[in-house]
């Protein structure tokens, strides 16, 4: 079973970029389909991007479209967020998910489809 530590978190200026890694453990890294998600104090955790275990495929959402990319890098068992143009509304803990899957290709963008998380890393953007 994958097990998963994020890290990259901090303090950062708008307009700035950080970029979050998880680093995953266990032989199979590359058929688990990957996913970031956050949560900001006193709301729901909602969903930031997706990648299929090809990396072939990415999914965000709309709002970190065209600032954040997800990535992979399987031979090193690790995902990658890279944040640029940060607005303090991206303030949250970051966390990472894992869902195992047969297809190279699916990606995943709901809580429940992933069975794994790890602890997550904070991430505060100062205005």
């Amino acid at each position: 079973q994958v097990q998963l530590v994020e890290s990259g978190g901090g303090l950062v200026q708008a307009g700035g970029s950080l970029r979050l890694s998880c680093a995953a453990s266990g032989r199979t890294f590359s058929s688990y389909a990957m996913g970031w998600f956050r949560q900001a104090p006193g709301k729901e955790r909602e969903f930031v991007a997706a990648i299929s275990w090809s990396g072939g495929n990415t999914y965000y959402a709309v709002s970190v479209k065209g600032r954040f990319t997800i990535s992979r890098d399987n031979a090193n068992n690790t995902v990658y967020l890279q944040m640029n143009s940060v607005k303090p509304e991206d303030t949250a803990a970051y966390y990472c998910a894992a869902r195992w899957t047969y297809d190279s290709g699916s990606y995943y963008y709901t809580e429940p489809d992933f069975a794994l998380w790890g602890q997550g890393t904070q991430v505060t953007v100062s205005s």
